[in-house]
């Protein structure tokens, strides 16, 4: 089994402010408030969760499955 990297430096793409985050193992994040201007992330169309849409590394599931290129049914998505 590869291993799951849970840190992921997620980007505001509003006003570009960065944070690292742990993500869930247990569950796909679909919203996240930037800590700077306030603004709700969420998943760009075709991808199941924030970190895969703003992150600099996948969600878990995304990551133990690599041939969905993150993309496709992930946390039931």
């Amino acid at each position: 089994m590869p291993k799951v990297i849970l840190q992921s430096e997620l980007t505001c793409p509003e006003c570009g402010h960065k944070k690292m985050e742990t993500m869930p193992t247990d569950a796909c994040q679909w919203f996240y408030e930037c800590k700077q201007c306030q603004t709700l992330l969420k998943p760009k169309a075709g991808d199941c969760c924030v970190y895969c849409s703003y992150g600099s590394v996948p969600c878990p599931p995304i990551q133990l499955a690599p041939e969905s290129k993150g993309k496709g049914d992930c946390c039931g998505a």
